[in-house]
């Protein structure tokens, strides 16, 4: 068995049959998406998840095999390659071991024990080791020269030598890492005369836990204040256990040689491997946070980027403010701009009766069917005030939006392109209508760091962010499935197998050709290729095509199939879709082929049953608590209604329509033990919680949903 298989095996628990055939899938020109939904047979039923772990691994494993190529070549040149370290490391699958095996040929910097060697002492290093019962001050003299002028120098220069070879012990930093791993503790100090400025981490001015034990979140809050220079940290074990450990394995007698080995072993540990070893720790321990919080992170886009939309109607959408105005536009039902206006209807101006007449102006003249209203400042009073409108004919739904990244829309590059005569301030107001809209294909605009769902975005590795929550977007644009005659290029270049430039031929083609009518007509667009057509037609829908199935997710590849189904039911395919009855008398068993197995068939038929059905649901209204408008109105004991709008591993952050929002610690979730706040809540979730505890100075509010279970 190749050992790439086999170490993805091992790594993922996975059958070997379908890593096999998705890593061939993949070789192949196939995406993850594609994959999923219309692979099944070959993988198993992988999911999106499964399939990317397959993909990272895969990689991570190609970057070790080039490393161990220049590590082979680097012992090669030195003439130290043995037969039995070149097979080692060719089956070594781990890169921490290999480095590992690699330190004693690695070229370093000059060092001690380097100078040691030079100066002739590697002898009388390697006859102190065996630590016989001679005396090495006698031996030493032998070593005199004009590089080494005394007994003493002798020794030491031979202690060095000692000290590095046990430093590059394979077995010693094997069981020291373990060690490590099972008994470092985290310890955090104040730095001197930081107390004011590191006020928020006043938790880690004296602060210790064990490393095993501490929460990624920790981890990087902790980082976070070395980094900006508060606290000293270290994730050190205990040294003497480390000092047994070492001399368990180095210590042979009890003479005047095994003495200076002793020496050796305290200066090997404390010089260069607790230092060594530590890095690693922080390392891996800063790996590992980053993951969790990143994995947290792509849950939480994922549940923003799936909120339900409002569907395609007209719009009122308001960005609010104070002193500077409420901005107003009105969006038809594919998002463009149609309307403006401003309206001050609070404080200082408080032109209440004149911004009630524009709105209601404005509702009559279009026939506005909801009004989208920006959460920010500003956002209750502007909610409240629209509720108090007596509308001539019906009252339109009112619905509070998610602002968050809209001002970084406002002055980006595809803001300018989409709105290019209109200022910030409109550009955002109309932002927050197109989310109530569609919040996907609206959201996708906005670097997903920007929208502010997670912790600690900005500290984590952002190359890995970047790829996992580009990942994610390309995961739920490919699940729910686009209008191929509306979507824009920033949305379209989401769908498997298209990427940017493919998206802007396809813009363009509509442009000068106008809709597309057959799904297949995607082939006659440049440098559209039968392998993305194969990657990309499945995801895509044309409302009221000729042909109906290219408004569901079957995919071309088996419109024959289900041509065939019809004809055996001795209808359409037009009658047999949406026919739940009908569907009822096909016998799947009898469709099933080399190609296509039951869960291909019971996906087509799941799709023919409904469809174009949006997995995401409609927007449902919501209303905070009356008369909630700040922290002062607040007290211990309230129960209010809220809107989850962050999510943690330690907890979920609640909006209950004022500045500050809420913390439900995860202690707080439920009466059962949970280990991920996603178990009970998700966000944008209405819950009712309770009011626990409330820092003034802090502006902190403590919240418990299992007190109103």
């Amino acid at each position: 068995m190749p050992l790439k298989t086999t170490f993805l095996q091992q790594s993922l628990e996975l059958p070997l049959r379908q890593i096999e055939q998705t890593l061939s899938l993949i070789e192949s020109g196939a995406t993850t998406p594609f994959i999923a939904r219309y692979r099944k047979e070959q993988t198993g039923g992988l999911d999106e998840v499964q399939i990317n772990d397959i993909l990272k691994l895969a990689k991570q494993f190609d970057e070790l095999e080039k490393r161990k190529e220049s590590i082979l070549k680097s012992i090669a040149e030195q003439g130290q390659l043995t037969t039995e370290l070149e097979s080692t490391i060719k089956n070594c699958t781990s890169s921490t071991v290999m480095e590992d095996l690699y330190l004693p040929f690695k070229r370093k910097k000059t060092t001690r024990a380097g100078m040691a060697r030079a100066a002739g002492l590697e002898p009388l290093a390697e006859w102190i080791q065996h630590q016989g019962p001679d005396n090495p001050y006698d031996k030493a003299a032998a070593f005199l020269n004009e590089k080494i002028a005394s007994i003493e120098e002798a020794i030491q220069g031979a202690a060095d030598i000692i000290a590095e070879n046990i430093s590059e012990d394979t077995k010693v930093r094997e069981q020291l890492r373990r060690l490590f791993l099972k008994e470092a503790v985290v310890r955090s100090k104040l730095v001197k005369g930081k107390e004011e400025l590191g006020s928020k981490y006043r938790d880690y001015f004296d602060f210790e836990e064990g490393l095993k034990d501490c929460p990624s979140h920790r981890i990087l809050a902790l980082r976070r204040a070395e980094n900006e220079g508060i606290i000293r940290l270290s994730m050190l074990p205990n040294a003497e256990n480390a000092l047994y450990l070492i001399e368990k394995n180095w210590l042979k007698g009890s003479n005047r040689n095994s003495d200076i080995v002793k020496n050796a072993i305290k200066d090997a540990y404390h010089r260069l491997i607790e230092p060594s070893i530590e890095t690693e720790m922080r390392k891996s321990s800063k790996e590992k946070a980053d993951l969790e919080a990143i994995k947290v992170f792509t849950e939480n886009l994922a549940q923003l980027l799936l909120a339900p939309p409002l569907g395609q109607m007209v719009i009122l959408a308001i960005d609010p403010g104070f002193r500077t105005g409420c901005k107003v536009v009105v969006i038809d039902q594919n998002g463009n701009l149609i309307d403006k206006a401003t309206i001050f209807p609070h404080p200082p101006q408080n032109k209440t009766l004149e911004a009630e007449q524009i709105i209601t102006s404005l509702i009559r003249k279009h026939q506005i069917q909801a009004i989208a209203v920006g959460n920010g400042t500003a956002g209750r009073e502007t909610e409240i005030f629209l509720k108090q409108i007596k509308f001539e004919t019906t009252t339109p739904q009112i619905f509070m939006v998610n602002e968050s990244g809209a001002s970084i829309y406002s002055a980006s590059e595809i803001a300018r392109e989409e709105l290019p005569n209109e200022d910030i301030t409109v550009r955002g107001a109309v932002s927050i209508g197109r989310r109530l809209m569609d919040p996907l294909a609206e959201l996708i605009k906005i670097d997903p760091k920007s929208i502010g769902v997670g912790q600690y975005q900005h500290d984590v590795n952002q190359r890995m962010l970047k790829d996992e929550l580009d990942q994610v977007v390309s995961i739920c644009v490919n699940l729910v499935g686009i209008n191929l005659n509306t979507a824009g290029k920033h949305l379209l270049q989401y769908i498997s197998g298209l990427g940017p430039t493919l998206a802007e031929n396809i813009v363009a083609y509509r442009r000068e050709n106008g809709s597309f009518h057959a799904i297949k007509d995607l082939l006659k667009v440049p440098r559209m290729g039968a392998k993305v057509f194969e990657q990309s037609a499945g995801f895509l829908r044309i409302r009221n095509a000729k042909n109906p199935l290219d408004n569901t997710g079957v995919h071309p590849e088996r419109y024959q199939l289900v041509e065939k189904m019809a004809l055996d039911l001795e209808t359409s395919v037009g009658n047999i879709i949406a026919n739940p009855e009908k569907l009822k008398e096909l016998q799947l068993k009898n469709y099933i082929s080399e190609e296509v197995g039951m869960p291909t068939l019971k996906d087509i038929v799941k799709e023919l049953e409904k469809p174009g059905l949006d997995p995401r649901g409609l927007a449902r209204q919501f209303a905070f608590t009356p008369g909630i408008f700040s922290f002062e109105d607040l007290h211990e004991g309230m129960v209010v209604n809220g809107l989850v709008n962050n999510i943690t591993n330690f907890g979920a952050f609640v909006d209950i329509g004022i500045k500050e929002s809420g913390l439900i610690h995860i202690s707080n979730m439920a009466n059962r033990y949970i280990k991920n706040p996603n178990e009970v809540v998700k966000l944008d979730q209405e819950v009712v919680v309770k009011i626990i505890e409330i820092d003034h100075s802090r502006k902190r509010i403590q919240l418990s949903l299992k007190e109103v279970e």
